[in-house]
């Protein structure tokens, strides 16, 4: 796909929502394809490029793959990006600065008063954090499954990805705000992972809004139980650095 053809709005083209069905796109195709016959109209030069864009729409929109591929490099480039692959190179990048930045800081304070302090100020509010990403999202899940197609069980499902941004990033602000001290670097590390795995995992439920591709759901369910582990594990980890 194109940078121009990720430019050009199809949904704006076909009238139709980011979050609608395939079953609707092929009904607002056919309902203006209809109208822009030339059988139907007087202006036939205008219709013929509004039939050119729309079949072009269409053809991406009409089929799952190709309109998950459109979506994804629409929301990369809405980021400021290229490239997928430049979002996972500045991901890579931070990871490291990151870890340099925790290894710096982790030789400057005392052992006894630094557990304490990061416990109290990063652990203990990036764990409260993190459970409220994950606790609901069984219910959430089969709240959804009554109808996916519903659009207020869609609405109120996107609504908790939403909040799930914001204690996510209000985690890793917590969890940047003190670096951690040498014996909880096990925590501290599947701490991280966790929110890695959080990350991916809200991308992934957020994709199968825009399709209703069911591999994203379940991808992101996966995503999300992995990141359970982690977090009860770094949980395990702090109690053996606390003895």
């Amino acid at each position: 796909m194109t940078a121009k053809s990720v430019e050009t709005d199809h949904y704006r083209t076909l009238k139709i929502a980011e979050t609608a069905t395939q079953q609707e796109i092929k009904q607002s195709y056919r309902r203006l394809a209809k109208a822009l016959h030339p059988d139907t109209t007087q202006q036939v030069e205008a219709d013929a490029d509004s039939i050119k864009q729309l079949n072009a729409a269409y053809e991406v929109l009409g089929d799952p793959q190709s309109r998950s591929h459109y979506d994804r490099e629409r929301r990369v480039q809405k980021a400021g990006f290229e490239s997928e692959s430049q979002i996972r190179d500045r991901t890579n990048r931070t990871a490291q600065s990151q870890e340099q930045y925790r290894q710096r800081r982790q030789a400057s304070q005392a052992a006894d008063d630094a557990f304490a302090i990061w416990v109290s100020k990063v652990y203990n509010p990036v764990d409260r954090l993190i459970a409220k990403i994950l606790n609901p999202l069984k219910g959430e899940i089969r709240a959804l499954s009554g109808d996916p197609f519903d659009d207020e069980l869609m609405e109120n499902f996107q609504t908790y990805l939403e909040n799930c941004r914001e204690y996510l990033e209000k985690a890793r602000s917590k969890f940047q705000s003190i670096s951690n001290p040498s014996n909880t670097a096990g925590v501290a590390a599947n701490l991280y992972y966790c929110l890695n795995q959080l990350e991916d995992g809200i991308e992934e439920m957020e994709r199968y809004t825009y399709c209703y591709e069911e591999s994203y759901l379940h991808t992101g369910q996966e995503l999300f139980r992995i990141s359970t582990k982690l977090r009860r594990e770094a949980k395990d980890q702090l109690k053996v650095a606390s003895r």
